[in-house]
């Protein structure tokens, strides 16, 4: 990552002169697809047998609510960078420009003499809006836009319904995408680019996406390397040491069992297609098949964000918008970071602040436990992953947010309550999950660390835990919570 700060310094070492006696380049927009292999945007402006020109811009004012958060812009910053810096090993360069994409758009054709935009388009409501009103202003300056959907495995008009519609069931969803065939084969990464002079860039330093202080991204580094040559390191570990055994192993979270792809999957260094490929190459089976069923489920979230681009923000379930919800500043903040007083859901909080991603099985838990124990509203839950998450995305964030609040398109049934000490022992059973992001209850034995209110005073002082002191005491009572929980469900059946 040594070069980062090096981007936009100056444009590539070529003849300035040879984009004047050559066909004007193409402009190919990046967005959540940071990689050249499986790059259908950058594969069809290469055909075309000119020079191109890379470009990202960051557009906040655009996704407004939905810029990205403050674990996905340490990503961000560190994916770029990666971009770049593959981009000048084949003789290139990526052309960083921050403010509105429209105008800087119009503005790089005009620098560049291009005829030409090419991108791969993101499925976020506010992207695709974004591509309808660039779609507009360069088809009045005589330039074309070539949108590519690069993020999906199956574009939502090939994947419906017998009655032509679509999915609302995830089961059905699934087969009909496992009947549908593979998707298309990945395409090869370019092994050089045409030389061209690039246009001035930002420097990356200046955006200031990397936190100041205090640094809590400090810990980041260790965990992950963001940018299309970790994706493929990591992908090849999880196939080689952590694929057998999937479909058991991915609901234990003191253990590697999950692929941790996802961060990698949301900013595209690696495609939905390229993984889909690359099970393909091992034996089936039931950890396959799980994965494979993992995967759809992402594609689900993609494809009902397409259909309801409401969805981030209103119940798909229109009942829920009446849900008698509560407002708790003190047990929010407890929440948010891991002093709820309850183990595996302080465990899972602690480690989302610590590494920038939580355990999927886990994520369940103290999702349930903050829209049902302490009825607080989803989309709070949902506002804080986005800004903790280096996997931040908005179709999964939202989907899955729905699917524990029971608002959502085939979501868990509301009565669904999900009991964070019974998850606890049956997917944590050692305790080690807990010890190791609630260091002050490692100590505790096994057969009190999921409860530790319910452990004899004796348990409690060999393991010199005090409760009200130096771990606090649940803010929430499981048993009232769960059924406040129920009566406002209740409620609103009564109501609709």
């Amino acid at each position: 990552m040594g070069r980062a700060d090096g981007i936009g310094a100056g444009p590539a070492p070529t003849d300035p002169h040879l984009r004047e006696m050559s066909q004007p380049p193409a402009i190919v927009w990046f967005r959540n697809d940071l990689r050249l292999s499986d790059h259908a945007a950058l594969h069809a402006a290469l055909e075309g047998g000119g020079a191109v020109v890379p470009v990202f811009i960051l557009d906040d004012a655009a996704a407004g609510a939905w810029a990205p958060g403050g674990a996905s812009r340490w990503w961000l910053h560190h994916s770029l960078a990666a971009l770049d810096h593959a981009l000048r090993a084949i003789g290139g360069g990526l052309v960083l420009r921050r403010g509105d994409s429209v105008a800087i758009l119009t503005e790089l054709v005009r620098e560049t003499g291009a005829r030409e935009v090419f991108t791969g388009g993101t499925t976020e409501p506010w992207a695709r809006r974004l591509d309808v009103a660039a779609c507009d202003a360069l088809s009045a300056v005589k330039v074309t836009l070539h949108r590519m959907r690069t993020m999906m495995l199956f574009q939502p008009e090939q994947i419906r319904t017998k009655a032509g519609g679509s999915f609302s069931v995830y089961t059905p969803f699934a087969a009909a995408c496992r009947a549908a065939g593979d998707p298309r084969q990945p395409l090869p990464a370019p092994t050089a680019l045409p030389p061209v002079s690039l246009p001035r860039s930002d420097r990356l330093a200046d955006w200031c996406l990397l936190p100041t202080k205090p640094d809590w991204a400090s810990k980041f580094s260790a965990l992950w390397s963001p940018g299309e040559a970790g994706a493929r390191v990591r992908l090849d570990v999880f196939l080689r040491d952590g694929f057998e055994g999937y479909a058991e192993q991915r609901d234990i979270p003191s253990v590697p069992g999950t692929s941790m792809l996802s961060p990698h999957l949301h900013f595209g260094e690696l495609s939905a297609a390229q993984l889909w490929h690359a099970l393909g190459t091992l034996p089936p089976g039931k950890d396959r098949d799980r994965f494979v069923g993992e995967l759809l489920w992402r594609e689900f979230s993609i494809h009902l964000l397409w259909r309801h681009p409401e969805m981030p923000e209103q119940p798909l379930r229109p009942e829920f918008a009446s849900m008698p919800w509560r407002e708790d500043a003190s047990a929010l903040r407890a929440w948010q970071r891991g002093r709820t007083g309850i183990p595996i859901v302080d465990a899972g909080m602690r480690q989302l602040w610590q590494t920038g991603w939580m355990h999927n099985r886990v994520r369940m838990i103290v999702a349930s436990l903050l829209v049902k124990h302490l009825l607080i509203p989803w989309q709070v839950g949902e506002a804080w992953f986005w800004d903790t998450l280096v996997d931040a995305d908005l179709a999964n964030n939202a989907a899955n947010w729905q699917w524990v609040a029971g608002s959502g398109a085939d979501a868990a049934p509301y009565f669904r309550v999900f009991n964070p000490v019974l998850q606890g022992r049956k997917f944590d059973a050692s305790g080690d999950y807990v010890r190791r992001f609630v260091p002050e209850l490692a100590r505790l034995d096994a057969a009190h660390i999921h409860a530790p209110w319910e452990a004899p005073d004796a348990a409690l002082t060999r393991a010199g835990v005090r409760l009200g002191e130096t771990y606090p005491r649940p803010i929430v009572d499981l048993a009232g919570g769960r059924s406040r929980a129920l009566d406002a469900y209740a409620a609103i059946k009564t109501a609709s």
